[in-house]
């Protein structure tokens, strides 16, 4: 007997992914300096020169040793190098007990997800977000509750916040710097998040764990980042290294539970049997090490901002309204048509392959991925300018 339910995750597919292969296809079909595909968060900045290095000096270890299983919750010393940079730019008062390293985000906020809920629970979302909370969510047995963020300014909206908390609520996740839009939420916005939290917990008697996924921590335009357990006792930290070294594909993160967490000593146990019941336990072990070598090694941020720079002075001129990204490496920008899949057909007979956003359940928007090549944003702004005329822009 088939899961049905998994057979829908699988036959529905992602949109990002789906229109990344569509445009891998066409790339190979006219030309991959044709066709401008702004779908996915791939980075296009080579990993770090310490990467390189780390890789080749683990490559004289005996074999047993590289590539081997490491404890289920990481390489104690990998644990520990997490733990001390976390002290070293965060106080955080952080222990390699406090860490487990996962199989990148995905992994993290899964893991964090089964640990933290019931069937029958719920978890908030700001929307927009990232399409895959809600599988994580639904697959963890909880209820996906969707939130609106401020459509102006695209903080969380506490007023809207406190209104969808029930007695069922376990978590909210946040994701700063955002994806799709690059906010980032401002000590102001997190305060009034944790009051928000904390009044409810008391009008309802319950526990609520703040969720922060963060692997584009590190990519940011001069904005600082706040770091979440200083504002909301009751917080779990995610973090990947896919975007900040460049390794989505190496699948490399942690799950971080600080201290001053009230449910510390609990979660800690339950985050290891999420990861042991989901099958995300030693994580790749070479990467384990790259990261002890690696773990305060800075993100290439000027890249980005060039790219940045480019795209919304080319979309600028054209006529199109976005967010400005204080992070990460997306343009949410305004769909010229009301129907944002109306918008993006038209979008891709220019061979331009941004995202609709109601996959992000949000209408009327674009998710313009800039982690590619300075020369493809640069060679797409004659199609986004063609496109925009197509409206009378």
């Amino acid at each position: 007997m088939i899961n049905e339910k998994m057979y829908a995750y699988g036959a529905s597919k992602s949109s990002i992914r789906e229109i990344a292969a569509y445009g891998a296809a066409r790339a190979a079909e006219i030309g991959a300096d044709k066709v401008f595909n702004f779908s996915i968060g791939n980075p296009s900045v080579p990993a770090p020169d310490e990467v390189r290095r780390s890789i080749e000096r683990s490559l004289t270890m005996p074999a047993t040793q590289l590539h081997g299983y490491t404890p289920a919750n990481g390489l104690p010393e990998c644990r520990s190098a997490v733990a001390g940079s976390l002290n070293r730019r965060f106080d955080a008062g952080a222990t390699a007990a406090d860490v487990y390293m996962s199989v990148g985000a995905a992994a993290s906020v899964s893991m964090c997800l089964h640990a933290l809920t019931n069937p029958g629970d719920e978890v908030i979302v700001i929307a927009p977000y990232f399409p895959e909370y809600r599988v994580w969510i639904e697959t963890s047995g909880a209820t996906c509750v969707e939130v609106m963020a401020d459509p102006t300014t695209f903080q969380v909206d506490c007023d809207a916040l406190a209104a969808a908390i029930t007695p069922r609520t376990a978590a909210v996740i946040i994701d700063s710097p955002n994806n799709p839009t690059g906010a980032i939420y401002t000590a102001e916005t997190l305060a009034a998040v944790a009051e928000t939290l904390h009044a409810a917990e008391a009008r309802l008697d319950t526990s609520i764990t703040l969720l922060s996924d963060e692997p584009y921590r590190e990519i940011t335009y001069g904005a600082d980042v706040p770091w979440v357990p200083d504002v909301y006792d009751r917080t779990v930290v995610c973090y990947s290294y896919s975007k900040s070294l460049s390794l989505p594909g190496e699948r490399i993160g942690w799950v971080f539970v600080p201290s001053t967490n009230p449910d510390h000593d609990h979660l800690v146990p339950a985050i290891a049997g999420a990861g042991r019941a989901l099958g995300f336990v030693c994580a790749p072990a070479l990467f384990q090490r790259v990261i002890i070598d690696c773990v305060d090694v800075p993100a290439d941020v000027a890249s980005y901002a060039a790219n940045r720079a480019a795209l919304t002075e080319g979309l600028t001129a054209d006529g199109y309204e976005y967010v400005e990204p204080d992070g990460a490496f997306y343009l949410w920008v305004k769909s010229l048509d009301p129907d944002a899949n109306a918008f993006f057909e038209r979008a891709r007979a220019h061979e331009l392959l941004p995202v609709p956003s109601d996959s992000f359940g949000c209408a009327g928007w674009v998710r313009v991925s800039y982690c590619v090549s300075l020369a493809t944003i640069e060679a797409s702004l004659p199609a986004w300018r063609a496109l925009a005329a197509e409206y009378g822009r």
